[in-house]
């Protein structure tokens, strides 16, 4: 039964759990007072139980024998790392031998089993014979940028490519660099230009021929140097005042002399005398007009040339830049071959390798001139950089040749942690990435070997399992931009090229989760299809005894702790057998064996000892318990006090003392508790309620342990004789939460004492399970639960009368506490073991459990036989209810009839045996008088008995 505590009111908060392997009690309040139906002298049947059920002191506790075992940890045995989990490594090895997709393993088993220390010695083992994986790198992608590629290459090989590629950026810098400032290039770049230039000259100077023939010249603008065509006379005035002032004084004269031959032509009409002088003027203008536009369009004509000139000029000058960009390219190229092709030789073996190096050396060439002037941000090397990004290898996973397969433990699987992300910088407020931002996640490292996770640290992190799902499913890595999946941000980002994944997944959680797992995802069990289960415990066997002290030898050297010797070997044993709750089986828990083995290497370190023995292990768990002790002295405290109301000696009815185990965060301790049983004569048919579970602080297993007690109790009294009452159980001073059904046997105790009006010894304790035919069951805690009773007499002292009974089934499971061990041989304490709760009730109640004869009843001076003399009474008391119940005039006639028919026997009696009136009258008064004489014998001979023993 699990239960939460009641913490003491003056200083424990009421949310403490509290756990109970058996059923926690309370003291009972009986209905009514009544006299102890116990007799004075021992039953016969009670002295033989008592006898049959002791247990005795040698079966209390398993020692180990420190001659068996070696002289100290020095000389210990070597460890077998699968040492008690041959099941789960022979799981482990079925799924390593599968390649197929899906064949991953969940490791199950309690927390501190030491299951991933386990796991990853043995994965060591087995990777370091496995072949090497290959490495991977991503590089810059030429075509797309956005999608960088994945290289696969030999284990060793990407550290090497990297180099190379670094390598060939520096040497091929500083070569191109020295190229472009050489002699021989100059001397060609100013061949290019001289050629250039003679024939820019040699075309400006026939056109500027042609243009003398009408009367042109070809000049340059000083603003813009263009070229134009102006007449000499204005050659002054071009060079000086430009294209611009000239044309503006060009049309202003015109402007000026249209105005003259305006106002001359009107005088000279408006004047008759000078029509002669008008005639002459107008003949010189015309001459002048046709001059002009003969020179306007002679100057068009040579316009157009030179544009035809200047369009030539600039393909001259586009075939000149060719020619240098030509010259780069094959400097470039003659300056980089040399460099480049070791490189090729190589990774001749890697066609892949060797495109992206003919990619890179083709780049180089294409972007020569921006490389030499290194002031393009593409080809200049970022802060502890050595490369540019554009030929920067960014080695995601890289090994050492002949190293083995990878063994990764991921202590933070987040979804960036498992898959890899690409990092963002941020300049200006301009978000940036390249190639050389990818960083690997575990699944890359563990890439060709081994990956574990813990499962319950995996569930954590949102989008964790989804992506480890998706890429096991798949069996490829593919980077995702997490913040991409959860908003609609639009910034900038890589989308890298997938990798194949082959990898091994062994997640490690308790069995619950992976049940938990199977019922809510639908796909677990598709993708882990292995489970590997851990055990807690393995048999007691020297073979294993000694396996575990090779284990203990393991841990303090690596711990560096001093030796144990043959006692404290021993010592540990013996309470790793307490851990496990049973004297043949020992705890494989590593957690608590390795806190162990460090506070007694303490413990002699303080005592000045360098190696330890039993008495220092003592002394760890004495500080152990101590440390964790804080719930159980408040308890204690409060049975000093008389605040918990324990009754270790004397009797009750319907009263019985159950043993608990608390359970608090690490604490746990046992105590007892009272539990209480009342009947309501004539009320309802036998329901019994439950306290507990009607104020919802009893648990689903509590209540199928009141209904397997309620089932069995129907079984005995109702095929016969009906259940007139109602009854109630509690537990005395709880007000947690309590689950489990440990409590049942000493529920029913506790009920048949309050129907047989017969009390409990309350020198007892009592715990046990026990189904529908009355049978006792083992429960848990039974070492706790044993050490709370005896504490609780101790407190209130001991008298020699005091014990426990608990399930025969439990006895192999008593690893004691020795003060106990000894008051058991000195006869102060004592253990009973049944197999059945009439034998808990006979040592319970001192009385004898009759069966049932074909009548249906039971012998008067049993238990059983008390419990249905009250039944019957209550039966019949039931009936004369019910027969008040009924109509008056119904009742009359009934008794008129009754009476009639009395009489009518009575007279006809009378004839029989009476002939004459005076023999008559003297039979009946000697009728009389023996009917009355029997009565008072009668009651005579039972005033010692109960009522119902009377009825």
């Amino acid at each position: 039964m699990t239960k939460q505590p009641h913490i003491p009111t003056s200083q424990l908060s009421r949310d403490a759990n509290k756990k109970d392997a058996n059923n926690m009690a309370t003291p009972i309040i009986e209905l009514k007072s009544t006299k102890s139906a116990t007799p004075n002298t021992p039953h016969p049947c009670f002295i033989d139980i008592k006898q049959r059920c002791l247990v005795t002191a040698e079966q209390l506790k398993r020692y180990s024998d420190p001659d068996e075992l070696p002289s100290d940890t020095r000389t210990a045995p070597d460890l077998d790392v699968g040492f008690g989990q041959q099941r789960a490594l022979k799981a482990l090895q079925t799924a390593l031998d599968i390649k197929a997709s899906g064949y991953h393993v969940f490791a199950a088993g309690e927390n501190g089993l030491g299951k991933r220390t386990v796991i990853s010695r043995l994965l060591t083992r087995i990777a370091a014979d496995a072949p090497t994986p290959d490495d991977w790198v991503y590089v810059h992608n030429f075509t797309d940028p956005r999608t960088p590629l994945a290289l696969r290459l030999p284990a060793g090989q990407a550290s090497l490519l990297q180099q190379q590629v670094n390598q060939l950026w520096q040497q091929a810098k500083k070569r191109l660099s020295q190229r472009f400032r050489s002699d021989q290039y100059q001397s060609k770049i100013e061949a290019i230009k001289n050629d250039t230039h003679q024939k820019e000259s040699q075309a400006y100077d026939v056109l500027n021929a042609e243009g003398k023939q009408y009367d042109l010249a070809l000049t340059f603008r000083s603003f813009d140097n263009k070229a134009v065509f102006v007449h000499p006379s204005q050659l002054a005035t071009e060079t000086s005042g430009g294209e611009d002032k000239l044309s503006a004084s060009h049309k202003n004269k015109s402007v000026s002399d249209n105005s003259s031959k305006a106002s001359i032509s009107n005088t000279e009409y408006n004047d008759p005398t000078n029509a002669e002088q008008n005639e002459n003027n107008t003949e010189y203008g015309n001459s002048e007009y046709e001059a002009e536009l003969n020179n306007f369009v002679q100057k068009n004509h040579m316009q157009k040339r030179l544009s035809q000139l200047t369009i030539a000029l600039e393909q001259l000058e586009d075939e000149a830049n060719d020619a240098i960009e030509a010259l780069h390219r094959n400097i470039a190229r003659r300056a980089l071959q040399p460099l480049f092709a070791p490189v090729y030789e190589q990774f001749a073996s890697h066609p892949l390798v060797i495109d992206y190096l003919k990619t890179v050396f083709a780049d180089m060439v294409t972007h020569v001139e921006r490389i030499v002037n290194g002031d393009d941000e593409e080809f200049v090397t970022a802060v502890l950089a050595t490369t540019p990004s554009r030929y920067a290898v960014n080695v995601i996973v890289s090994h050492t040749p002949d190293d083995g397969a990878p063994v990764i433990f991921e202590d933070l699987p987040t979804h960036l942690n498992l898959l890899g992300h690409v990092e963002q910088i941020t300049q200006l407020g301009t978000v940036t990435t390249d190639v050389s931002m990818i960083r690997a996640g575990a699944l890359h490292r563990a890439n060709g070997g081994y990956l574990l996770l813990e499962a319950s640290h995996l569930l954590e992190h949102p989008y964790a399992w989804q992506g480890l799902k998706r890429a096991l499913q798949s069996r490829k890595i593919k980077l995702s931009s997490l913040e991409q999946m959860l908003t609609l941000t639009g910034s900038l980002s890589l989308a890298p090229a997938p990798i194949d994944l082959d990898v091994k997944v062994i997640l490690l959680g308790e069995a619950d989760l992976y049940y938990e797992l199977l019922e809510l995802e639908p796909e677990f069990d598709a993708v882990f299809k292995v489970r590997a289960d851990f055990h807690d415990d393995v048999p007691r066997s020297s073979e294993h005894e000694l396996a575990l002290v090779a284990k203990m030898a393991d841990i303090i050297d690596y711990a560096n702790l001093y030796p144990f010797d043959r006692s404290a070997q021993a010592a540990l044993l013996e309470h790793l057998s307490l851990q496990a709750e049973d004297q043949d089986r020992l705890s494989l828990h590593s957690d608590l064996l390795i806190k162990l083995l460090h506070e007694s290497n303490r413990h002699a370190h303080l005592s000045g000892k360098n190696i330890v023995n039993a008495y220092h292990v003592t002394q760890a768990i004495d500080d152990m318990d101590e440390r964790s002790g804080y719930l159980r002295d408040l308890y204690w405290d409060e049975l000093k006090n008389g605040q918990q109301l324990i009754q270790t000696q004397g009797s009750a009815v319907g009263q019985v003392n159950a043993l608990t185990v608390v359970s608090y965060a690490d604490s746990e301790f046992g105590m007892p508790a009272r539990l209480t049983a009342v009947i309501q004569p004539n009320i309802g048919t036998g329901e019994i309620l439950d306290i507990e579970r009607d104020v919802d602080l009893g648990g689903s297993l509590h209540a199928k342990g009141m209904l397997i007690m309620t089932s069995y109790l129907r079984a005995l009294f109702s095929q016969h004789h009906a259940l007139n009452f109602s009854a109630s159980l509690a537990f005395e001073q709880s007000y947690a939460h309590i689950d489990g059904d440990s409590a049942t046997v000493s529920e029913g105790c506790a009920l048949l004492s309050a129907l047989a009006n017969v009390p409990i010894d309350q020198s007892f304790a009592i715990t046990g399970l026990m189904n529908q035919l009355g049978e006792v069951q083992a429960v848990g805690g039974i070492n706790s639960k044993i050490a709370g009773f005896f504490d609780a007499c101790r407190e209130q002292e001991l008298t020699g009368q005091q014990g426990v009974v608990i399930p025969m089934a439990n006895v192999k499971q008593l690893m004691l506490r020795d003060d106990i061990i000894a008051a058991v041989k000195a006869n102060e304490f004592h253990i009973y073991g049944v197999y059945t709760l009439s034998e808990a009730l006979t040592l319970m109640t001192g009385l004898p459990i009759d069966t049932m004869n074909k009548k249906g009843r039971y012998r008067k001076d049993t238990l059983f036989g008390k419990v249905l003399s009250r039944l019957m009474l209550w039966d019949e008391n039931q009936d004369n209810n019910d027969d008040g119940i009924d109509d008056k005039k119904s009742k009359k006639k009934d008794k008129k009839k009754q009476k009639a028919k009395r009489q009518k026997k009575r007279d006809k009696r009378k004839k029989e045996k009476c002939k004459d009136k005076a023999e008559h009258k003297e039979v009946i008064i000697n009728e009389d008088q023996g009917i009355d004489k029997s009565i008072n014998q009668g009651i005579d001979n039972n005033d010692t008995k109960t009522p119902i023993d009377a009825i």
